[in-house]
């Protein structure tokens, strides 16, 4: 299973500041961007999906589907938005933000997304927000990634029971792979192509964040 441009793409939007305090913490739903195709979704392993919606309520324990020829936009939190590919299948984990009082802006402290991808492809936009601690968790059947208020440009890799690997801006890494040294993204033409074609969907998703941001609250849900 090959992950160059979701690890790229993480590498070049990093740069999360450091240092996180305590604060009210809240569940929150994602925000369906923009839809294209069949997408479908179910709640807590329920074998009844219904199709996505820009009102559809995408809370933790949510699966959602692509199908053939289909992609979805999808905003996680503030700052953290994915795109998942056709034929492909995610399951959030685990949205939550830590905040002070009502207020989503200024007043949040900290935002956690855990999201696990049990097939295809997806391309996240993770990007900072001032001093707020952030933490943005993917795992798959072969490796977890991780992105933390302390990464500082880097994410880190834990393929199974290996050791993390460190993988800094303009590298990538393969898996499953029996050399623990990550590739430059500058040697590879595919990694090139990926880079390219994730910096294009990062344009994107930050287009449709700002749409989204004029007519409506970025999220909702707390609960």
């Amino acid at each position: 299973m090959r992950f160059p441009a979701l690890i790229s793409f993480f590498v070049l939007c990093c740069g999360l500041a450091s240092g996180c305090s305590e604060g009210v913490g809240r569940k929150v739903e994602a925000t369906v961007l923009s839809v294209h195709g069949s997408v479908v979704f179910g709640i807590d392993e329920q074998t009844d999906f219904r199709p996505v919606g820009p009102e559809s309520r995408l809370r933790d324990g949510s699966t959602v589907r692509t199908l053939d020829g289909a992609w979805l936009n999808l905003a996680l939190l503030p700052g953290a938005m994915l795109r998942l590919s056709s034929n492909s299948e995610i399951k959030i984990e685990e949205l939550k933000i830590s905040k002070d009082g009502n207020e989503t802006g200024d007043a949040m402290r900290s935002r956690m997304a855990r999201i696990r991808l049990s097939r295809g492809k997806i391309t996240v936009l993770f990007t900072r927000r001032g001093r707020i601690g952030s933490l943005f968790a993917l795992r798959t059947p072969s490796v977890t990634i991780t992105a933390d208020s302390d990464c500082l440009g880097k994410i880190y890799a834990s393929p199974g029971a290996q050791p993390a690997i460190a993988i800094g801006a303009g590298y990538f890494q393969k898996w499953p792979s029996d050399r623990p040294e990550t590739i430059a993204a500058a040697d590879d033409p595919e990694a090139q192509i990926d880079v390219v074609n994730s910096l294009e969907i990062g344009d994107q998703l930050r287009e449709l964040q700002s749409g989204w941001q004029n007519r409506r609250p970025f999220y909702r849900g707390l609960f």
